[in-house]
């Protein structure tokens, strides 16, 4: 059997918690911090900086990704997702890929979200390549 696009799960990882203090520590973080210098590149990428919703430009983005895509908070992390970043001493933001019953890999560090978070097209680009790079198979038609 081969791996399908639902046997592949991307995992955008956020550098902010999901609490109603998380929420508030991060737009401190956020408003506090350098232009330059976001806290969470992936919030800026999926939400758009101090926005609550998904901006319309991600809910576009992420329906051009192959494979399941799932949003965490650094307080909605699984044991397996906050053991696999402790034991690789990342830092957050980042995103995961994993393949059906494979193991988890890096693909996207702080500093390659840092680079595309403003760039919806160079994030598609950049994620296929590391996950071919990391052999995590996005299968798609023409939309990566």
């Amino acid at each position: 059997m081969s791996d399908t696009p639902t046997d592949t799960r991307i995992f955008v990882l956020y550098n902010a918690k999901a609490s109603l203090l998380g929420k508030l520590s991060y737009s401190y973080r956020k408003i506090c911090a350098p232009a330059d210098d976001s806290p969470c590149a992936a919030c800026d990428l999926t939400h758009g900086g101090l926005k609550l919703q998904e901006s319309e430009e991600w809910k576009l983005t992420k329906s051009k990704i192959p494979a399941t895509v799932e949003q965490r908070h650094i307080d909605e992390l699984t044991t397996e997702l906050r053991d696999f970043v402790k034991t690789k001493e990342l830092s957050y933001p980042l995103v995961l890929g994993q393949k059906a019953d494979g193991p988890l890999q890096l693909l996207l560090t702080a500093q390659d979200l840092a680079g595309v978070s403003k760039d919806h097209s160079a994030f598609l680009s950049l994620l296929n390549a590391k996950a071919k790079e990391n052999g995590v198979p996005l299968r798609h038609s023409g939309n990566l």
